[in-house]
């Protein structure tokens, strides 16, 4: 179970041919953080389900008891549903880590073009798009425009707590210790997790799995608590 101090036990996840650990110390943190949850992201083109990434998304342990509070009780489908429970892991005040792992060979210019018109779709209706975002995005996307991601490779987000990014490239699926850069933004931040489990998300099975994982470890604070 979940205590003040150690982070939540919980297991490793397979998502096509790529493993997500429990547990992993990101780049720029010195913190673990747990797998909240872990899905594929692809595409239907003709006829045919295509995968491209697998995508893992860990959290600090304070997520739990801070999300416990209001969301304890829902069930994983209650949860899947509700657009304010994932608002509230996107804007929470705990690091998030994400590890998008290829699964098919992608170009950076390809993966972050992607993610910009996700990021700037969701401000827009959300009325918040403004010049130190579109900046933000000219940084995003000069960072990325002459790498290449073959499968196996992964790209790593370090969400801070202050509203920073930091992003890491591996080529062979490991965890650095050093980042490539880091964006002060927290809007690009928060787009950037919000555009994989969002109402709107890239990955409706990552989506899912976050909400049935969280679902049982805030009804194991919850009895720890004593409540």
């Amino acid at each position: 179970m979940a205590s003040a101090a150690t982070a939540p036990s919980v297991t490793p996840i397979e998502v096509d041919t790529v493993s997500f650990s429990p547990a992993v110390k990101p780049p720029a943190s010195n913190k673990t953080l747990f797998l909240a949850g872990a899905g594929v992201r692809g595409l239907e083109i003709e006829g045919k389900f295509v995968k491209f990434t697998a995508i893992g998304v860990y959290m600090e342990e304070e997520a739990v008891p801070l999300l416990a509070g209001k969301w304890k009780g829902n069930n994983a489908k209650e949860l899947t549903d509700s657009v304010e429970f994932f608002r509230d892991i996107v804007t929470g005040p705990f690091e998030k880590f994400i590890r998008v792992t290829m699964i098919l060979p992608l170009s950076g210019q390809q993966y972050a073009e992607k993610v910009s018109e996700n990021c700037v779709a969701l401000w827009k209706s959300m009325g918040i798009y403004s010049d130190t975002e579109a900046k933000a995005i000219d940084k995003f996307l000069h960072l990325f425009k002459d790498e290449k991601f073959p499968p196996g490779s992964s790209i790593l987000f370090t969400q801070l707590p202050l509203g920073s990014v930091a992003i890491t490239f591996s080529k062979d699926g490991s965890i650095p210790e050093v980042e490539n850069a880091v964006i002060e933004n927290k809007l690009l931040s928060e787009a950037i997790l919000e555009s994989i489990i969002g109402k709107q998300g890239v990955s409706p099975e990552a989506r899912q799995s976050v909400a049935s994982r969280l679902a049982e470890l805030l009804v194991e604070k919850s009895v720890e608590n004593g409540n």
